[in-house]
């Protein structure tokens, strides 16, 4: 399922609400199959049915039952964000040359910058994000790679009318990243009905975690994902359970993306 909403509001701005569902995302394929993903934003050449936009580049969301490794590449320029939803992983890394171990709720950054190798494994029923954000890659490039691992449990907590918001970066994050304007948060919904303020300066992406809701009249269920773009504000309705996973990033940016310095 793949639905793009498109309207006008008042004062004639054009709205937008995607929804894609899982069956309708880039997939890929890593260690002969042990590591399976499905891509909310895939690479170019995925031709998923949500591309790149702002410097949000990539999306992955990726599982194994029964472990696997991916060995050791290099990276440079982009931010790569792992969060370990499930599980337990294992990081490798030019700069530390040695692995260390991440479990569930812990989030590592690499800004890869002018250049880091590194390899990871997904023990046994593990699920990780990867997310991939594109800073101003002309002042990247010129900066010392870095990395930094954050554990579960150091991410500020904030619940009010039946809504549980964790943030990792912005809004009292402690995580800082050197792409523009990038929020980063979960959020648990415990009643049937709620109303979500947005900020239209902002493109803001859902991935729904757990449970189901509906938007618009459409059903959103696990592993779907909704992109909002000239909304202040969306109703979620008949919402069981429902878990989302939240980025917010600029809808001008004040530097030209990799993909715009490529394409020109």
């Amino acid at each position: 399922m793949y639905v793009h909403i498109l309207y006008k509001h008042k004062n004639q701005e054009i709205m937008a609400i995607k929804i894609t569902s899982k069956e309708a995302q880039a997939t890929g394929i890593f260690a002969g199959g042990a590591i399976l993903e499905n891509k909310p934003i895939g690479f170019p050449q995925d031709n998923g049915e949500q591309k790149p936009f702002s410097n949000l580049f990539y999306w992955a969301n990726a599982c194994s039952d029964n472990g696997g490794e991916i060995g050791e590449h290099p990276h440079k320029m982009f931010e790569i964000m792992s969060f370990v939803l499930e599980g337990e992983i294992e990081h490798y890394d030019s700069k530390l040359n040695g692995w260390l171990s991440l479990k569930a709720g812990d989030i590592q950054i690499i800004r890869s910058r002018n250049g880091i190798s590194h390899a990871e494994r997904l023990r046994e029923n593990s699920r990780i994000f990867q997310i991939w954000f594109d800073p101003n890659v002309r002042e990247s490039m010129l900066k010392e790679a870095s990395y930094d691992d954050y554990k579960a449990g150091g991410f500020p907590v904030s619940e009010k009318d039946g809504v549980s918001v964790k943030n990792y970066v912005g809004s009292g994050g402690p995580i800082t990243i050197d792409s523009e304007g990038v929020g980063i948060s979960e959020i648990s919904l415990t009643d049937e009905r709620h109303t979500l303020k947005l900020d239209t300066s902002k493109i803001h992406s859902f991935y729904l975690l757990e449970g189901s809701l509906e938007l618009n009249g459409d059903l959103v269920k696990e592993d779907d994902f909704v992109v909002v773009e000239n909304e202040n504000e969306i109703e979620f309705e008949h919402v069981e359970g429902a878990r989302l996973f939240k980025i917010s990033v600029p809808r001008k940016l004040t530097y030209k993306s990799y993909i715009e310095l490529v394409n020109n």
